[in-house]
């Protein structure tokens, strides 16, 4: 299936990149790359977009779903039933290598192992627009920027509107699936309003895969309600107070492992997140001053009715993540200078607890209460002079529990000619030891240190007007001092150890070409790595040095392809996405290998001209109905048909 893989990536992005071009186009704003805005042509750093046209056109699909179409991007469970666990892998970076962003301010959950955020708990209608940015991005982000950061920008209240905006949307399809939103916004005077409630619900399927197809495993169902107020305030001519409150919910059914079926087992996940920011903004200088406050609490029930396991007949557990973060940064331009200065302070706490009985009576390990924080002044600076632009910038963090750590960026990028670029980027990145490594009764070990990366890119760029756009990049990542949990068999205990030095490697290719009333977009992602270390694949201690391929779940090539043709009122887009062979971790045993797979899809969208706003969509997934798994033991969805109405105005 590789060469398969190399055949259609070179046919479908060769006649991109000899496509002629003749039309202008506004260059696109990102705000990631800098923390202020800038055009992603002037940028050397690999910005990867997905809009707000696309996301207009999702048809209801997940966030997960649209993240796996991003080269270099994998989400693991995207398309496996609602509520799945699904985590975000940037070049083959582990879960918490990928930093979230909302709205350019990091979600974390501190009261799991890694420290990622469930994205699960963001829902895809309150989306204005999605920024990816890969590479060593610590610099400007902080922890956990290793791999690159997923910026989710929110919709933003209507301003300078006369009348209130109102958007709603209800679609509905396959599993027993049912999706709606309702939201308006608007500005009165000096204040403007947003309020945004979205609900999804879904029968759903077996999340564990029946070998069998005769086992009556249940349909795991899934509940989720998200509400968002947004309140802004002008307080001058240049500067705005924004307040901002998001709640979500959902209430999953779970089954007890792969290909094990579990029939009352659920999780119950809420998010509150509260956050106050200032901006004075004008011509050539922004200054921003933010807070958040964001709570995760994560309850697991299985009063065992149904049981799966002899061991326990009830089991109960709850975490809670609380991080406060705290930031100021003062942007400038000046001549052929731009400067970046600021610090920001993080706490993170968490208190989990759980309880179970069986046969042999009670369980109740010890509660784990834990807290830690950072505080980190970082700054950057931009040098731009004819053809050549260089950025340069270093973060200092002090961590209050293994103290102190470095890093930098190094930008350069030079224009070959007003529609390319030349771009090269060296970056130093670092993860903190999360609370659970650090301090958990049986595991932690508070004399960790955090990851160290080092990160090289290089690339070519091509912006020709709206017609085209290509980028081809190159990316090697050196992790060392990897944090893996090491067994000692001999005394049936294990602790988190800095033992292992992570290796990954390899290239993308993204390209965008329009002709007329036709779009076509196609990516392509390679990517490879290993862990060297004293250690195998379990964290038991070996004689000698080992070095083995270990990105599990990780295709090493990925392609994506979407063509998109609009006629009067109507829309169609046809996408495919094919991923080679992957590699799935077994513990205590050799990974199994799983299948490549290919899928393809059908959007269309009908817009009404005598109703303004108003138009209907049709979305068919996986039209082959193809069975395959992107985590062992887990369905993957088949044939999924969604259908609904969407009013805008």
């Amino acid at each position: 299936m590789q060469r398969h893989f190399f055949v259609g990536a070179a046919l479908v992005l060769s006649t991109l990149l000899h496509a002629q071009q003749d039309s202008t186009y506004l260059q696109e704003v990102v705000v990631t790359a800098n923390k202020y805005e800038k055009k992603q042509s002037q940028t050397g750093k690999v910005v990867s977009v997905i809009s707000s046209e696309l996301l207009r056109q999702s048809g209801g699909r997940s966030l997960g779903e649209l993240l796996n179409q991003v080269a270099g991007v994998t989400v693991p469970g995207a398309n496996n039933n609602l509520g799945s666990n699904q985590t975000i892998n940037i070049r083959g970076g582990a879960a918490g290598n990928a930093l979230i962003l909302l709205d350019g301010i990091p979600v974390n959950d501190p009261s799991v192992i890694s420290n990622y955020f469930d994205i699960n708990l963001l829902s895809v209608d309150q989306i204005e627009r999605v920024e990816i940015l890969k590479g060593g991005q610590s610099t400007l982000y902080g922890s956990d920027a290793v791999a690159g950061v997923v910026n989710i920008i929110s919709k933003k209240a209507a301003r300078a509107t006369t009348k209130p905006a109102i958007n709603a949307a209800f679609s509905g399809g396959s599993f027993g699936t049912l999706r709606s939103s309702l939201g308006i916004s608007g500005q009165q005077k000096k204040l403007d309003y947003l309020l945004q409630l979205s609900t999804l619900s879904s029968q759903g399927f077996s999340a564990a895969t029946d070998t069998t197809q005769a086992a009556n495993f249940e349909k795991d169902d899934y509940r989720q309600q998200t509400a968002r107020l947004q309140v802004g305030y002008k307080i001058g001519a240049h500067s705005r107070l924004t307040l901002n409150n998001l709640y979500s919910r959902y209430k999953t059914s779970l089954d007890a492992a792969a290909f094990v079926d579990e029939k009352d087992f659920t999780a119950d996940n809420t998010n509150k997140l509260s956050g106050i920011g200032w901006q004075l903004k004008k011509e050539n200088t922004l200054l921003q001053l933010n807070y958040q406050y964001n709570e995760v609490e994560r309850t697991y029930l299985d009063d065992s009715s149904y049981r799966s396991s002899s061991f326990v007949n009830f089991v109960k557990s709850n975490y809670t993540g609380i991080t406060h973060f705290a930031e100021v940064y003062l942007s400038k331009k000046a001549g052929n200078f731009e400067w970046l200065g600021g610090v920001d302070y993080r706490k993170h706490q968490t208190t989990q607890s759980y309880w179970s009985t069986g046969p042999w009576g009670p369980y109740a390990p010890p509660d784990l209460n834990a807290s830690f924080d950072q505080l980190s002044p970082y700054g950057s600076l931009v040098f731009t002079r004819g053809s050549l632009s260089i950025e340069g910038g270093s973060r200092f963090n002090q961590h209050s529990v293994y103290g102190s750590n470095v890093t930098y960026t190094f930008n350069p990028v030079y224009r070959i000619n007003p529609n390319t670029k030349l771009f090269a980027n060296l970056y130093s990145a670092f993860k903190a030891p999360t609370l659970y490594q650090l301090f958990d009764p049986g595991a932690g070990n508070a004399a960790l240190e955090p990851e160290k990366g080092a990160i090289q890119e290089i690339g070519l760029e091509w912006i020709n007007g709206r017609a085209f756009r290509g980028r081809i990049v190159g990316f090697n990542r050196e992790s060392n001092g990897t944090i893996i949990y090491s067994y000692n068999p001999a005394t049936w205990s294990g602790q988190y150890i800095n033992a292992s030095t992570q290796h990954n490697y390899g290239a993308e290719i993204e390209t965008q070409l329009a002709i007329n009333r036709c779009t076509i977009r196609a990516n392509y992602a390679y990517t490879n790595g290993r862990i060297e270390g004293r250690y195998s694949g379990t964290g038991t201690a070996l004689t000698k040095d080992s070095s083995y391929f270990n990105l599990y779940r990780i295709p090493k090539h990925a392609l994506n392809i979407s063509v998109s043709f609009s006629r009067g009122q109507c829309l169609y887009t046809f996408s495919a996405r094919a991923a080679t062979d992957r590699q799935e971790f077994i513990y205590g045993a050799a990974p199994v290998l799983m299948p490549g797979y290919a899928t393809f899809d059908l959007y269309g969208e009908y817009r009404f001209k005598k109703i303004n706003g108003l138009r209907a969509f049709a979305d068919l997934r996986n039209l082959t109905d193809t069975r395959y798994e992107e985590l062992r033991g887990y369905t993957a969805r088949g044939f999924t048909l969604m259908a609904g109405l969407v009013f805008s105005r």
